[in-house]
């Protein structure tokens, strides 16, 4: 599973981006700080592709970017709100490999996103990720979950929701959050669906022997 960063300094958007990130399959890694943050992080993480504002509290993306080329080759993708074309080819020729203005669309960014890592030699798509929580491992290349040797395999919506709650273990995550993100992945849930499909899938849980996985947080959400 590859690994963004994210140098974007409007929390709002900060927290959309990682939460597009970790529902398409990636693993988020937000900057809060600016001024030393960035570097740091990326020696220490090293990311496969990072999302950058040009607008940043103490520099600019551009400058940072620089920077980062001294030490890294990792893919940068400029997300700004500046529309010239000298932004965008000062971006470029600094060391941005892609380009793209505010407001976006998900599924284009996320196009953009994928394009770069194939074209980087970085890409590995979602469908050959696998997850593991407790011993249960989560294949999404042939959609199933095994315990102890044992398979059973899952719908469309139940691997796009297990794969979401593995994404975010140790976390609570509403109700409302996984409709909203099923949603956004073209996965048509309602309240009643998202039950009737978490129910499916402790049953499923419970016959490879794996036990209560899915924790219930009654009036929060679920926790794994």
């Amino acid at each position: 599973m590859e690994t963004i960063m994210i140098i974007e300094d409007d929390r709002r958007i900060r927290e959309e981006l990682s939460l597009l990130l970790i529902s398409a399959g990636y693993t988020a890694l937000a900057v809060t700080e600016f001024t030393e943050e960035p570097i740091k992080l990326l020696k220490e993480n090293h990311p496969d592709l990072i999302l950058m504002d040009i607008n940043i509290p103490g520099g600019s993306g551009v400058s940072l970017c620089a920077q980062i080329r001294k030490i890294s080759q990792v893919p940068v993708i400029f997300v700004t709100g500046r529309t010239g074309a000298m932004d965008e080819l000062e971006a470029l020729m600094t060391g941005g490999d892609d380009y793209i203005t505010k407001p976006y669309q998900a599924p284009v960014l996320l196009a953009h996103i994928r394009a770069v890592l194939r074209r980087t030699g970085k890409s590995g798509t979602m469908q050959e990720a696998e997850l593991e929580c407790r011993g249960v491992r989560l294949s999404l290349k042939d959609a199933s979950v095994t315990f102890q040797g044992k398979r059973q395999e899952l719908t469309k919506t139940e691997l796009k929701l297990l794969h979401y709650l593995f994404s975010r273990q140790g976390e609570i995550v509403s109700r409302e959050e996984i409709i909203d993100v099923l949603w956004d992945q073209h996965v048509f849930l309602d309240d009643n669906g998202l039950s009737v499909n978490i129910t499916r899938i402790r049953n499923k849980l419970k016959a490879l022997g794996a036990g209560p996985v899915i924790e219930t947080k009654r009036g929060l959400g679920y926790l794994l």
